[in-house]
């Protein structure tokens, strides 16, 4: 039986929406990102959400093609299902893979800009960050402290992981196929939100070029953050682990 990738056209770019209990954004956001052109995919990678994010887009998916869904009932945390998405992704076979937040704060009119600059810029880019920090980016609703809180955590990763970006927590990215090859994205091993500054590291190390584009970060449309203080603490840790395993050679 061939596969769906031989069967049809490959996508151009496929966008991964690592959910759980999103389902107040999921079908707008989709539908958003479908809408950007016929060479758009969309990978939904839901944690068995309780407010049935999953079955809103299993029943979406049934009458739309680039929509896909996978379910996750395991082994769950915003690292597994990030690096399932990425896989997944590279399987169908796009040539470059937006990675962004499910709650309209990371908004899917930055997209064509970013994926310009991964594509047009010399020397070659193999990572654009949808960056707070460059110049005429903002972040939008959130306080004083928040803010403060933010270039707190981009100064700390930039001192011990060493990578010349403004917005190191950035979740909203660009991806070229060849970067994601090159640093293994399937053996991605953080559990959590950690994910994403163990990926900036391995393509920091690689030496491939990363470029920022600024956008406006805004606050969630609908629904509660699932980002608490331990996970954030966690992930302090693991930047640590990240410097000491590139210290004694074992990443």
């Amino acid at each position: 039986m061939p596969s769906p990738t031989t069967e049809r056209a490959r996508p151009a770019v496929v966008v991964t929406l690592p959910t759980y209990n999103e389902a107040g954004n999921i079908l707008p956001l989709t539908a958003e990102l479908l809408a950007l052109g016929p060479g758009f995919e969309v990978i939904v990678i839901d944690d068995d959400s309780p407010d049935g994010t999953w079955k809103l887009v299993a029943e979406a998916a049934r009458t739309e093609p680039r929509l896909h869904l996978i379910h996750r009932t395991s082994d769950r945390g915003r690292g597994r299902s990030g690096r399932d998405g990425f896989v997944h992704a590279l399987e169908l076979g796009a040539a470059v893979v937006i990675e962004m937040d499910a709650d309209f704060s990371h908004q899917p009119r930055y997209i064509p800009q970013m994926i310009r600059v991964l594509n047009g810029s010399q020397p070659e880019v193999g990572l654009v960050l949808g960056s707070r920090a460059a110049a005429g980016g903002k972040d939008a609703d959130r306080g004083l402290v928040r803010r403060w809180i933010t270039k707190l955590a981009n100064a700390y990763i930039r001192l011990f992981l060493g990578v010349r970006v403004r917005d190191c927590n950035s979740g909203f990215r660009a991806w070229k196929r060849a970067t994601l090859e090159q640093i293994r994205v399937a053996e991605t091993f953080s559990p959590g939100p950690a994910i994403v500054q163990e990926l900036l590291f391995k393509t920091a190390r690689a030496e491939i070029r990363i470029a920022e584009v600024p956008i406006e970060f805004q606050n969630r449309l609908h629904g509660e953050s699932t980002l608490t203080l331990r996970l954030l603490l966690q992930g302090y840790v693991a930047v640590l682990r990240l410097r000491v395993m590139a210290w004694t050679g074992r990443l």
